[in-house]
């Protein structure tokens, strides 16, 4: 359409400035014929001006042209706004014509027109735009090429995006509206990936032209040229092509026909500054808000962390069920629960089961594993305040059975196992062997045609059953099969009065319950262990007493036997 130069090359703007202070100045010129001096190289002479910011930022210079010496025909400069509609002459004798309007847009094209007639304040004659909203812009869209071969044919996939005019979609969706289509589609079809493999970001795109025509013939569809195009889309990306000419040479264009023109114009970005004033009332404006954010969100959480009453220690517990490996069905899922001994309690509201989603196993190293990436959490408190001195707390326990279900919904118990969670505060990555009951006789035949398991009616048996409260715990006659093992992850938090006392900070490598005042299992381990080395060391002395005792006995009655 045009002969242009090689150095029109866009550029990409990245701005949280809002889009409508942008403010482009074009200035064109035509001079003399281009067959005068095809060799020469024609620059305007810039003017410098005032350093812009902000949507200014893209360029710092404005320009005005003149041609070297050389004589001009015509010459013009606008300034043009972000989506501001500059009628051509084109446009103006065809929507004068009231009949010849058809949409809306037609309409309110007529009657600025008319309006521009009347008050005379037209401001452009040879450099006009297309906005977003005109038939120009989905045209030019839809006539783009992929590649700058002439024998190109569309693919598939451009031919799809061609017909996909990326605007800006203000859609909204309703609170509580669940789609009805499936969120995922696990086994996509050749048709189905053609179809969903369009991109629609929403984009607006401006186009600011020339009506490069002889003088007195303007108005003919043949002279327009392209000057600028700029597109803008959500996330403040700005694309303009060509980019802002700054200090550089004035692009150039060459008209095609007879008459070769040669047409210079230069693009600058001329928005307002923002004042200091303004960015300082600006900075103070988001310093209040922030501020303000800030309280509130002190009012949510609170100055301070709740501590825990006198005597109380909380645990915190974020865990995770990473996965099973090494069982003999696939699609497997973990039923969990957690067991608070004596003297534990939580809040009314906290959960202490769950149960993961139905996972599929995969082979690694020879072995059948299955990835639940499961998470979960639990807050518990113990009380040691009314303990006696010796008295040694138990910790929660993690209870947890393996199951599988297969196509026909057959379940089978895999495995039980549990897990004591870790009573000092850390992560732990721990591994649990797992085991099920079997019976003899047609138990495993049942199990592999029927599906079925013989479940625990108390789960707790796993361990030592909650009801239990004998001395002794025979299991004679149960019997197991060794099966697959479960990982998971324990990340532990404690919180407590004691570890404030600064007489305790010398105590932080021992355990926790240990800073609680001397109620802890491994204190009372230590205590043990101590009590018991005294007592080996007393009875090595009264060996060692009576060792003395019997040589002096012997070594007395010995001469008297010889005599």
């Amino acid at each position: 359409m045009a002969e242009c130069d090689s150095e029109r090359v866009g550029a990409i703007y990245r701005t949280r400035d809002p889009v409508k202070n942008l403010r482009i100045r074009v200035w064109l010129q035509r001079v003399t014929p281009s067959a005068l001096f095809t060799h020469h190289v024609v620059k305007p002479v810039i003017q410098h001006g005032q350093d812009l910011i902000e949507m200014s930022a893209f360029g710092t210079t404005t320009s005005e042209g003149v041609t070297n010496g050389y004589r001009t025909y015509d010459q013009e400069e606008v300034v043009v706004g972000w989506q501001e509609k500059l009628f051509s002459q084109f446009e103006i004798d065809l929507f004068k014509n009231e009949h010849a309007c058809q949409s809306p847009l037609d309409f309110q094209y007529h009657n600025e027109i008319l309006s521009l007639d009347e008050t005379e304040e037209r401001k452009n004659f040879r450099i006009f735009t297309y906005t977003d909203f005109d038939r120009y812009t989905s045209m030019e869209e839809y006539s783009q090429t992929m590649t700058t071969s002439t024998n190109e044919t569309p693919s598939y996939l451009a031919e799809r995006m061609s017909h996909v005019r990326r605007r800006r979609q203000e859609r909204r969706i309703t609170e509580g509206k669940i789609p009805m289509s499936r969120i995922i589609t696990w086994e996509p079809n050749e048709e189905f990936v053609k179809n969903n493999h369009v991109m629609n970001n929403p984009v607006q795109t401006m186009y600011i032209m020339g009506d490069l025509g002889p003088y007195g013939k303007l108005g003919q569809r043949e002279d327009e040229y392209v000057l600028c195009t700029i597109k803008m889309d959500n996330n403040g990306v700005l694309s303009i092509k060509p980019d802002f000419s700054g200090s550089k040479s004035a692009y150039r264009i060459e008209t095609e026909g007879e008459k070769k023109d040669l047409w210079l114009y230069t693009i600058n970005n001329v928005s307002i500054t923002v004042q200091k004033e303004d960015q300082d009332k600006e900075k103070s404006l988001f310093k209040n808000l922030y501020n303000r954010h800030k309280e509130y969100l002190n009012t949510l959480v609170g100055e301070e962390f709740e501590t825990p009453p006198l005597g109380a220690l909380k645990l915190f517990v974020n865990g995770e069920i990473v996965s099973a490996q090494g069982y003999e069905y696939d699609n497997l899922y973990v039923q969990f629960f957690v067991e608070l001994p004596d003297n534990w309690f939580c809040s009314s509201k906290q959960q202490l089961f769950g149960v993961t989603q139905t996972c599929s196993t995969k082979v690694e190293d020879r072995e059948n594993v299955a990835y639940f990436s499961y998470p979960f959490n639990f807050e518990m408190a113990l009380r040691s305040e009314d303990q006696p001195e010796g008295f040694l707390p138990q910790w929660p326990v993690l209870y947890f059975g393996v199951h599988s279900s297969d196509f026909w919904q057959r379940c089978r118990i895999e495995g039980y196992g549990y897990i004591r969670i870790p009573d000092s505060p850390g992560s732990y990555t721990l591994t649990c062997q797992t085991w099920r009951p079997i019976l003899p006789g047609t138990s495993e035949m049942q199990r592999f045609f029927v599906g079925g398991f013989h479940e625990l009616e108390d789960m707790t048996y796993i361990r030592t059953p909650s009801t239990f409260k004998g001395e002794r715990l025979s299991r004679f006659g149960f019997r197991t099969k060794t099966t697959g093992t479960v990982t998971i992850k324990f990340h532990c938090m404690q919180q407590c009065r004691a570890f404030l006392d600064s007489n305790m900070a010398r105590k932080r490598s021992q355990n926790v319950l240990e800073r609680m005042g001397g109620l802890s299992h491994q204190a009372s381990l230590h205590s043990v262990i101590a009590s018991f080395g005294q007592a080996q060391q007393r009875m090595h002395e009264a060996r060692e007493n009576l060792s003395k005792d019997l040589l002096h006995t012997h070594a007395f009655l010995e001469p008297e036997s010889a005599t």
